[in-house]
């Protein structure tokens, strides 16, 4: 049993490279963020916000979270959480949008 446990923690060690290939995509889209604060895209502005905000968040939860080699129930709760987030959204843009 102590064997299976050591080879499934050295199954998903992650390299040093694929935290500074993270860490250069996660500061390009901080970059880009900004970007698009500056620009006027109307009402588009804040779904592309939003769209990238999701992209660097997954990054993080998938990599530095090791989300991506862990097992099921934390994915499940995850998607839970992830799906109570989404109706918290929904229903504020219902508040917002029809006042």
């Amino acid at each position: 049993m102590a064997t299976d446990k050591n080879e499934h923690e050295k199954s998903h060690l992650i390299g040093y490279g694929t935290y500074v290939l993270s860490w250069l995509a996660l500061l390009s889209l901080a970059i880009l963020t900004v970007a698009v604060a500056g620009l006027d895209l109307g009402n588009f502005t804040l779904f592309t916000a939003l769209l990238i905000a999701a992209i660097k968040s997954a990054l993080v939860i998938m990599i530095f979270m090791h989300i991506k080699y862990d097992e099921p129930i934390f994915k499940v709760f995850l998607a839970i959480a992830l799906l109570v987030l989404v109706i918290v959204f929904v229903l504020m843009g219902f508040d917002v949008f029809y006042r």
